[in-house]
């Protein structure tokens, strides 16, 4: 395991050192972007509002702050659950050249096909940490789609060290969680045979 600070936009070649199990700080511009934002561009055809191209989204529901001055301030942003977004990620990152994912939890199959075909990788920000990562938040340079709801918007952010985030898929198609999977069902099987020897029970 290894550790990165990258600076957005990032190249391919930043990508590819990148492997399960690492852990990336990131520098630079941040979108936020769920169900709604991936359906817009996947499902409907309409073009992302940022420029995401070599850089990072994030599958979050902010809680945001609109400033006397008309900006807004970050007051919580954690992770929503990627597995939302598997059904079209794939052609949310061929579409708008994002190459940073960064959610909650894991992703399936077709988003690690599609790491893989947009050299891209997926990224685990720790759960509970909201608060952490809006402080990690330096600025709220705009938001796009404010129609979808302040969760469901697009808001671009400037961010410094932002992380911890695990690599959870890499460029060449490892998945991290499908590997823990495994290694954990393999470690499972014999405990339960042991314990199921020594149990009485009715079946």
């Amino acid at each position: 395991m290894s550790t990165y600070e990258l600076t957005m936009p990032v190249s391919d070649s930043d990508i590819k050192k990148l492997k399960i199990g690492d852990v990336i700080f990131l520098n630079g511009t941040i979108v936020t972007g769920r169900d709604d934002c991936h359906h817009r561009v996947v499902k409907q055809g309409k073009e992302f509002p940022v420029d995401i191209k070599g850089k990072a989204i994030f599958h979050a529901g902010p809680i945001m702050k609109k400033n006397d001055d008309g900006t807004y301030t970050v007051v919580s942003v954690g992770p929503t659950t990627s597995m939302r977004m598997e059904s079209c990620e794939a052609e949310f990152l061929k579409e708008t050249g994002v190459k940073i994912i960064i959610g909650k939890g894991g992703m399936g199959p077709k988003t690690t096909k599609g790491c893989v075909d947009s050299c891209a990788v997926h990224t685990i920000f720790p759960g509970g940490c909201a608060v952490i990562a809006a402080k990690e938040v330096e600025k709220v340079s705009g938001v796009e789609w404010l129609d979808l709801g302040m969760p469901e918007a697009a808001w671009i952010m400037e961010a410094k060290k932002f992380g911890p985030l695990i690599v959870s898929i890499d460029s060449y198609g490892n998945n991290l969680i499908d590997e823990n999977k495994k290694t954990f069902n393999e470690r499972k099987a014999p405990v339960v045979s042991d314990i199921s020897a020594k149990l009485d029970f009715l079946e």
